[in-house]
């Protein structure tokens, strides 16, 4: 009988398995790209998208970035409809191995300050120490629910893991500015699109970088200018 480790570790890389396929043919992608894009055989990949093996962190990422999807795809279930051209596949490689290496120096050093040893971590969470030591080192990837666990003995959570300065940082940043304009009512968007309306813009931007005291003396001035 499967442990519940192994359970959970099973059921969430099927999880993956779907939500690979459909961020691929969102994109009109085959497999041998996105294979090449992660730096993996398309057997590999196929197997990923089977649920038979799992990506890790940063082969999600890279692929987010290479399909143009938001990387919080992998965590939901919505079905993706929009198209968009997919990111050249140059430089992928050195960002996947670099980010494997930033992810696991931030796990040893999480695992350090809490006073624990690759033995006790790798216990805690289902692994053999050497394989742990692998995945601090950047040696292997972490397969994303085996990340998911040792985050979470870690009292991690797991967006603290997510590229924030590199390319896929500044790409997710993009998304999520269009995303929060899109999320404005829509008398708010139209006004922002005129152009004539951008000096009320930056006065607005001007103000929310004064002090409330400083905010408080223009209001104050404003008052006596109308009475």
């Amino acid at each position: 009988m499967d442990t519940l480790f192994e359970q959970r570790i099973r059921l969430r890389a099927k999880k993956l398995g779907l939500l690979l396929r459909d961020a691929r043919l969102a994109r009109h992608r085959s497999t041998a790209l996105c294979a090449q894009a992660i730096g993996c055989s398309v057997e590999e990949y196929e197997a990923m998208e089977a649920g038979q093996l799992a990506p890790s962190l940063p082969q999600l990422e890279v692929l987010a970035l290479y399909l143009d999807i938001p990387l919080e795809h992998f965590w939901g279930n919505r079905v993706l409809s929009e198209t968009a051209p997919p990111l050249p596949l140059e430089n992928l490689p050195t960002l996947l191995g670099l980010r494997q290496r930033m992810i696991g120096t931030y796990l040893r050093l999480a695992r350090q300050q809490r006073n624990l040893t690759q033995g006790e971590l790798a216990r805690r969470v289902g692994l053999d120490e050497g394989t742990l030591e692998q995945y601090e080192t950047g040696a292997r990837p972490i397969p994303l629910p085996e990340l998911e666990l040792i985050a979470n003995a870690l009292d991690l959570r797991l967006e603290d893991l997510f590229d924030q300065r590199g390319p896929v940082g500044e790409w997710r940043l993009r998304r999520q500015a269009v995303q929060q304009f899109l999320e404005l009512p829509e008398e708010l968007q139209a006004f922002i699109r005129k152009p004539v309306n951008r000096p009320y813009l930056e006065l607005a931007m001007r103000l929310s970088e004064l002090s409330a005291d400083k905010l408080r003396a223009v209001a104050e001035s404003l008052l006596e200018i109308t009475y």
